[in-house]
C-alpha cells in the first residue's frame, strides 16, 4: 500500500494546515471551509501526478498542439458530513467527474466513549473498473473508511482505490493497511502524533464536522 505523506515537504500546503489547526482562526468557520477545500484542490493536485494519461491534440486558434489528457473514470465519494468541503476541492480540479455521497458515523453506546461505525445512505454510480477517490478529512482510527468502502463495494469493485483525508494517525493508516485492498494508495496532507483514549486525533484540529457547519446533537 502506498502512502503519501504530503507535509513532509514545505508548500503552501503547510499554511493551510497551520490555519485549520489554529483555534483562533478556526472561529471563521467560512475560512475554515475555504482552507479544507483548499487542501483538498492540493490533494487532487499530487494525486494526479499518479493517474493515466492519452494523448491528444488540441485545435488552438493559430494551430494545433498534441498534448495529454486524464484517461481514467473518476468517482469523488465524500463522506457525510465532514467530507463536503474536502469533497469539493476534488471536484474543482476534477470537474468532470461522477460523484458518491455516505453517511459513516460513530454512534456512540449510551454513557459510554465505545463506539460503532454506522452508515446510513448511499448513493453511488456503478463503480466498476473506475478509479474511486474516498475522501474525509480525518483517518482517525480508519473504520469509518472501511465502513464506507465495504458499503461502497456493492456498487462493483473500482479498478483503482485512492483514499485522502487532511490528518491521519499512524494507527488509522495501519488499520487500513489490514483492511482495503493491497493495491491501494493513500494520499494525507499530515501525519499527528497518536490517538487519545477517546480515539480522537492528537494533536489534530478538533471535530472537523462541527467546524466546517456548526454544533450538532448527539444522539
Amino acid at each position: 500500500m502506498e502512502i503519501h505523506h504530503l507535509a513532509q515537504n514545505n508548500s503552501v500546503l503547510k499554511h493551510f494546515l497551520a490555519e485549520l489547526r489554529n483555534v483562533n482562526i478556526q472561529q471563521d468557520r467560512m475560512r475554515f471551509r475555504k482552507n479544507m477545500e483548499r487542501v483538498g484542490e492540493l490533494l487532487a493536485y499530487e494525486m494526479s501526478k499518479s493517474f493515466h494519461y492519452k494523448e491528444i491534440n488540441v485545435e488552438t486558434p493559430l494551430g494545433s498542439k498534441q498534448t495529454h489528457e486524464i484517461d481514467e473514470e473518476l468517482v469523488i465519494c465524500g463522506i457525510f458530513r465532514a467530507g463536503l468541503a474536502l469533497h469539493q476541492g476534488f471536484l474543482n480540479y476534477f470537474d468532470n467527474a461522477d460523484n458518491a455521497f455516505i453517511s459513516a458515523y460513530r454512534k456512540h453506546h449510551k454513557n459510554s466513549d465505545a463506539f460503532e461505525i454506522e452508515v446510513e445512505y448511499l448513493a453511488c454510480p456503478a463503480l466498476e473498473n473506475k478509479t474511486l477517490i474516498l475522501v474525509d478529512p480525518m483517518l482517525a482510527t480508519g473504520r469509518s473508511f472501511e465502513a464506507a468502502y465495504k458499503a461502497i463495494e456493492q456498487t462493483g469493485s473500482p479498478k483503482n482505490i485512492h483514499i485522502a483525508a487532511v490528518v491521519a494517525t499512524p494507527e488509522g493508516i495501519e488499520h487500513l493497511e489490514e483492511t482495503l485492498r493491497p493495491d491501494t494508495k493513500i494520499w494525507i496532507a499530515d501525519i499527528d502524533e497518536r490517538l487519545d483514549e477517546k480515539d480522537y486525533i492528537v494533536p489534530g484540529l478538533g471535530d472537523a464536522g462541527d467546524l466546517l457547519y456548526g454544533s450538532k446533537l448527539q444522539h
